[in-house]
């Protein structure tokens, strides 16, 4: 594959900086121009926001100024998260489908064309596949209203554990804008061969997040997904493989996203974390790539 044919968005974690997902606060130290202007010198397409970061930002420059930033600095592709909860009742759902509302309404402004959604790692109560398959149908025909897609992220310490679970719900659900997110630190963490990735039917794929792992698991897999993650072929799995799986389950996304959550790595530089995010992704397109990118 060549490496000009797949463009790649920086979901929100790969450029936030010190940050991390349950951190005191999750706003990154870094402004939105800051990290999309890094962003399009690294040669990235896209780039992912969490809801908090975003509201920070619209503070800052109102909406027509994030939307202008966007624009300016090239990033085409534009993607929410993490939405949880969307399949519960009580204050848990309230406060989800406040989240829902205000996503919807800046997705709607902002050309988003992925929300993607998970089950909360701290929610212990048993899985009730029936319900998500219906609160799924709803959540992706209410995001259809802004034409973008929902995609979502199985996580090996959710109670969507892997491809089967999410395929079980996405399937039930049968809509044209709701599918996975297949990552691959969740995919090698949980033990999936690449063979199961490469049987996904293809419309079932709405987005794709490109990392790697470690030899070990440090802590739980909760603590080794938010500290611990890889640059994709700096790990101990094998991320050209993972593409390749995708290539053979037809995947057409025009672009791929990469998920870096790691504790060295957000203490670089902004400008070091873009380039090296971006070269070391787009390394595993092609045994060529350095001289493609």
């Amino acid at each position: 594959m060549s490496t000009k044919s797949k463009e790649l968005l920086a979901a929100y974690w790969t450029l936030a900086g010190d940050v991390y997902p349950g951190a005191p606060t999750e706003v990154s130290p870094y402004s939105l121009r800051d990290r999309a202007e890094a962003a399009s010198r690294a040669g990235w397409s896209g780039i992912g926001l969490i809801l908090d970061d975003l509201e920070y930002s619209v503070e800052q420059y109102g909406v027509s100024g994030v939307k202008k930033i966007l624009e300016d600095t090239g990033m085409k592709y534009f993607e929410l998260e993490i939405l949880m909860d969307w399949y519960l009742d009580g204050e848990a759902r309230a406060k989800s489908d406040h989240f829902r509302r205000r996503v919807i309404e800046l997705g709607a402004e902002l050309g988003m064309r992925n929300l993607k959604i998970g089950a909360n790692p701290f929610d212990e109560s048993p899985a009730n596949f029936p319900r998500m398959t219906e609160e799924f149908a709803k959540l992706c025909e209410d995001v259809a209203t802004v034409g973008a897609t929902v995609a979502i992220e199985f996580m090996p310490f959710s109670v969507i554990r892997n491809i089967g679970d999410a395929l079980r719900i996405a399937e039930g659900a049968d809509q044209p804008n709701g599918g996975l997110m297949v990552d691959h630190w969740h995919v090698a963490r949980f033990g999936s061969p690449y063979s199961e990735v490469a049987r996904i039917p293809a419309r079932f794929i709405k987005g794709v997040e490109l990392d790697d792992v470690a030899a070990e698991v440090k802590g739980t897999l909760l603590d080794d997904s938010t500290f611990n993650r890889k640059l994709c072929g700096e790990g101990a799995a094998d991320c050209r493989a993972f593409v390749e799986a995708l290539d053979q389950a037809g995947c057409d996304l025009p672009y791929y996203g990469v998920e870096l959550i790691s504790e060295p790595f957000r203490k670089l530089p902004l400008e070091q974390m873009a380039k090296r995010a971006y070269d070391t992704t787009i390394a595993q397109f092609s045994s060529t790539a350095g001289a493609a990118a």
